[in-house]
């Protein structure tokens, strides 16, 4: 059994999604807005939370990233009828799981909420878009959430986020191989860090817990994830 914190001022919506997920055997609070969601989240742990975007009085970026000060271990995913929203992706830059576009399909929400993990945040540092993407969707599929940076510099810019790993590139614009190593490095002491790289005479001058060559096999590379996330030390139970 898991547990679940739906957050939507429709009524009928929460309700209906509520109803599908106790008949398959979890437990569910609903929040009609973003004060209410908080104060259900200072005294419960949950295993995913699920905000819609336009709210009154709180929008769903900024509830996720108080949700972030309050459980930083909890996996968070949005519904938007306004995928093209500014607040779109300053949600998105706090790790979300997953953004899904209204009407939603239901057995595909409750197959993503069933396997959304907490503390299962995942840095991507990469330059190709469409493999950063690949690799992003592929973390998703496995419950995990994502932020990505596509330079040195914006290594620098990731919101307020607590990676339990990060993945990337040793070649990337804005400095020498391993300078994104480094930046996260500092930003996030101790964060393990797996290594891709296309260049065979580069190699990080950091520890890392995985160096893949591409083209590397997808599934070596989720397993090294997984394995890092079972070694990471779990999150706080919030306080009420």
């Amino acid at each position: 059994m898991r547990r679940y914190l739906i957050v939507d001022d429709n009524r009928d919506f929460a309700e209906n999604l509520a109803e599908i997920l106790r008949d398959a055997g979890h437990e569910v609070a609903l929040a009609g807005d973003g004060a209410e969601a908080l104060a259900l989240a200072r005294g419960t742990r949950f295993d995913a939370i699920l905000t819609d975007m336009r709210m009154p009085l709180m929008g769903g970026a900024e509830l996720v990233h108080e949700l972030r000060r309050v459980d930083p271990g909890a996996p968070a995913m949005v519904i938007t009828a306004y995928v093209g929203d500014n607040d779109l992706e300053a949600a998105r830059r706090e790790g979300l799981v997953a953004v899904l576009q209204k009407p939603v399909n239901a057995a595909y929400l409750v197959e993503l909420l069933e396997v959304a993990r907490r503390d299962g945040l995942a840095v991507v540092v990469e330059d190709d878009p469409r493999l950063a993407d690949n690799l992003c969707e592929a973390l998703r599929s496995r419950g995990f959430a994502a932020v990505t940076a596509a330079s040195v510099l914006e290594t620098e810019r990731l919101g307020p986020v607590q990676p339990f790993c990060a993945l990337v590139d040793l070649r990337v614009p804005g400095g020498p191989d391993g300078a994104a190593m480094q930046r996260l490095a500092a930003k996030y002491p101790a964060l393990p860090m797996i290594v891709v790289t296309a260049h065979h005479d580069a190699w990080p001058a950091l520890p890392h817990q995985g160096f893949f060559h591409k083209p590397f096999d997808t599934a070596s590379l989720l397993a090294a994830v997984e394995r890092l996330h079972g070694a990471r030390a779990p999150s706080p139970v919030p306080a009420p």
